[in-house]
C-alpha cells in the first residue's frame, strides 16, 4: 500500500511548550518534514487509519486507539492510509520538561518512533485529555500553553498505564480503582466491585492483588484511611463526621481502624499534625 499523492513538505512548527490540534483528513492527506523537528510529535488515531513512513522506508499503519511518538530529529512522513480512506487524529507537538523522561520511553517500532496500542477505556481517557490540550492551545486568555501542558501530561500518564515497558494495568482493575475512589463513603464489598469489573469475585481478587499489591477491600480501607488523615489535618470536621465521609457509620470502629493504620487515634493525629504545622518555619 502506498500514498495516493506526493508528500507536501512542511516547515517545522513554532513550539514553545505545546501546540495541539485535531484533524479529520481524506485520502489525499500526505505530509513530510525531511529534517524532522526539534520538538516531539504525538499522533493519536481516533478513527480511520494513518500511514507512517519510517526512516528505513517501511510503512506502518496506525489504526484507531493507536498512537505514535516521534522523537526530535526523526524524519516525519505520514498521511491517510489509502486502505482506510480517512484519518481522524489528534496531534501534539511539544517540548517536554525533564520530569517527563520516563513517560516518553515507548517501545520503538523504528528508530525514533515509539508506538502504543490502547484498550478502549484508556483510549477514551487519552482522547479527552488530548482534546483538552487542543482546546487549551486555542485559548485567548490566561496561560494557554500551561493548560495544554497539564492536559498533555494527563494523556501521557494514561498512555503509561498501557506501556509494556512499565507494569501494565488491566482495564478492569482500572475500572475498579476509579469506582473505589468515587464511592469511598459507600458500603462496598467484593461482589459490588466484581460487578463493576464484570468478573467473578475470586477472579477480581486474584487479578487486583497481582496488579495493585493488595486485595480490593484492603486497598479500599487504605484509601479511606488516607482520605481520613487528610480531612483530619486540613479541616475542623468532628471525628464522627470524618468517619461518615470515608464510609464508617460507627465512629468507634473508625477510630480502631484509623489507629491500626496510622498508629494513633484520629484526635491525636489531628493534634500532632496541627502542632507540626505551627512549628514549621516560614520562608
Amino acid at each position: 500500500m502506498s500514498f495516493e499523492t506526493p508528500a507536501v513538505e512542511l516547515p517545522p512548527p513554532a513550539v514553545r511548550r505545546v501546540s495541539a490540534g485535531e484533524f479529520s483528513e481524506g485520502v489525499r492527506y500526505h505530509v513530510r518534514r525531511s529534517r524532522g523537528t526539534d520538538d516531539w510529535l504525538l499522533l493519536h488515531t481516533v478513527d480511520g487509519a494513518g500511514l507512517l513512513l519510517t526512516a528505513d522506508d517501511r510503512q506502518m499503519a496506525v489504526g484507531a486507539d493507536q498512537a505514535v511518538l516521534v522523537r526530535p530529529g526523526t524524519v516525519q512522513e505520514y498521511g491517510t492510509d489509502p486502505a482506510a480512506g480517512r484519518w481522524e487524529l489528534l496531534w501534539t507537538h511539544f517540548r517536554p520538561p525533564p520530569t517527563w523522561v520516563a513517560l516518553l520511553d515507548w517501545p520503538e517500532v523504528a528508530t525514533g518512533v515509539g508506538h502504543l496500542r490502547l484498550g478502549a477505556e484508556v483510549a477514551e481517557r487519552v482522547r479527552r485529555a488530548l482534546l483538552d490540550a487542543a482546546r487549551a492551545s486555542r485559548m485567548a486568555v490566561g496561560r494557554p500553553e500551561l493548560f495544554a501542558q497539564n492536559a498533555l501530561e494527563a494523556a501521557l500518564l494514561w498512555y503509561d498505564t498501557q506501556n509494556p515497558r512499565q507494569r501494565l494495568l488491566d482495564e478492569r482493575v482500572l475500572r475498579v480503582l476509579e469506582h473505589i475512589d468515587a464511592h469511598l463513603a459507600e458500603d462496598l464489598d467484593v461482589q459490588d466491585l466484581a460487578r463493576v469489573a464484570h468478573l467473578s469475585a475470586s477472579r477480581l481478587s486474584h487479578l487486583f492483588s497481582a496488579q495493585v499489591g493488595s486485595p480490593p477491600l484492603r486497598h479500599l480501607d487504605a484509601q479511606r484511611m488516607e482520605l481520613a488523615a487528610e480531612l483530619l489535618e486540613l479541616t475542623s470536621q468532628p471525628v464522627a463526621e470524618v468517619a461518615w465521609r470515608v464510609g464508617y457509620g460507627d465512629p468507634l470502629y473508625f477510630s480502631t481502624r484509623f489507629r491500626r493504620r496510622h498508629g494513633v487515634s484520629p484526635t491525636r493525629y489531628r493534634r500532632e499534625r496541627r502542632g507540626q504545622q505551627q512549628e514549621r518555619p516560614i520562608g
